[in-house]
């Protein structure tokens, strides 16, 4: 257990946001393809797992993804900027917002990448980074959750085998999707030495879940 856990704000406490929405490039640093809807023929994933840097460029790796986006949601502030979310004053978390084709990639790889690339069990931190924004977290949009769910019993299983405590990442209805600042996008891309906290646990999640 960490020493100390930082805590959500509450609504009434947070920041007041705005109403202008972020700029954000057209088109995908690293695949050109549009970083804005709408993506007919395609689904949409969202996930939480530390700073988003390093999430987004392992979505953006997986074979039939097609865009990968960064930014703030789960919080209350809306239009947040970086450096308010950073203040723990919007509640919001750092997610990677994946659209992918189903015909290509199952839901079911997105959370492998996910539960495997980070550490679950840190609560309001990951690694060295520590604050509301790095918690681990699926927001789950219609008919993701039941799969989210199955996927974080096994894996909370096989961590607890490992000798790791309990799963702490929270899976909720998807939240609105706030973008964050055009350098935050596609970052480890257009920095190849930038920073990147990122690390699993080394447990592999169980293959072959399924919920139908």
């Amino acid at each position: 257990m960490w020493p100390f856990q930082p805590r959500m704000p509450s609504p009434e406490r947070a920041l007041a946001g705005r109403t202008t929405p972020m700029p954000v490039p057209e088109r995908h640093f690293v695949n050109g393809n549009p970083m804005v809807g709408p993506f007919p023929g395609m689904s949409t994933a969202m996930f939480g797992m530390g700073c988003f840097w390093g999430a987004e460029r392992k979505f953006w790796t997986v074979p039939g993804v097609f865009s990968t986006a960064v930014g703030y949601a789960a919080g209350f502030t809306p239009h947040a900027t970086y450096r308010e979310v950073c203040s723990g004053q919007t509640g919001h978390n750092e997610v990677v917002r994946v659209i992918f084709d189903p015909a290509k990639v199952s839901y079911a790889e997105l959370l492998r990448v996910f539960w495997e690339n980070h550490d679950p069990t840190q609560g309001m931190r990951q690694g060295n980074d520590s604050g509301t924004q790095y918690r681990s977290g699926i927001y789950v949009y219609a008919g993701q959750r039941a799969e989210a769910e199955a996927t974080r019993d096994a894996f909370g299983a096989a961590l607890a085998k490992a000798g790791f405590p309990v799963i702490t990442t929270e899976i909720v209805d998807a939240p609105e999707f706030y973008f964050a600042e055009e350098y935050h996008q596609q970052y480890l891309a257009k920095n190849p030495g930038g920073y990147c906290g990122l690390g699993g646990t080394g447990v592999s999640c169980p293959a072959g879940l399924t919920t139908g």
